[in-house]
């Protein structure tokens, strides 16, 4: 499977709020269709189907131990979306970065020495406070 597809089956199968609580229900451990069941006001198929669109999306594993087929976790999908908002984040900072510059610009202060970008406070005019 290509990475765009990875990530459109990813974002899908996030975009309903119960499988984004279900997920979250799993990164404490597996549970039963039961357990995850639980919290919410939908039935067993219900909540079977969406764990049929988190597998299809690689974000969880069922296995099988007699009567009991617990649902786990599966991070890897995460790891992909993570890498792919990296570059969207890493452009913002560049941008945020280049308004805190134009903004000391034409407020006349430069960033105290030393501190990160982000961290960094005009420099006090004597009398202000």
């Amino acid at each position: 499977m290509s990475t765009t597809e990875t990530l459109d089956r990813t974002f899908a199968a996030l975009a309903d709020p119960t499988r984004r609580a279900i997920l979250a229900r799993l990164a404490s451990g597996q549970a039963s269709v039961t357990e995850l069941a639980a919290p919410f006001s939908i039935s067993l198929p219900a909540v079977s189907k969406h764990l049929k669109v988190l597998e299809r999306a690689g974000l969880v594993a069922r296995g099988r131990r007699a009567q009991w087929r617990p649902a786990e976790l599966q991070a890897e999908p995460l790891h992909e979306v993570a890498d792919w908002l990296a570059d969207y984040r890493r452009f913002w900072e560049e941008r945020l970065d280049r308004l805190d510059e134009y903004l000391r610009a034409i407020e006349g202060t430069e960033p105290e020495e030393g501190a990160p970008k982000a961290e960094r406070k005009p420099n006090r005019k004597e009398g202000e406070q």
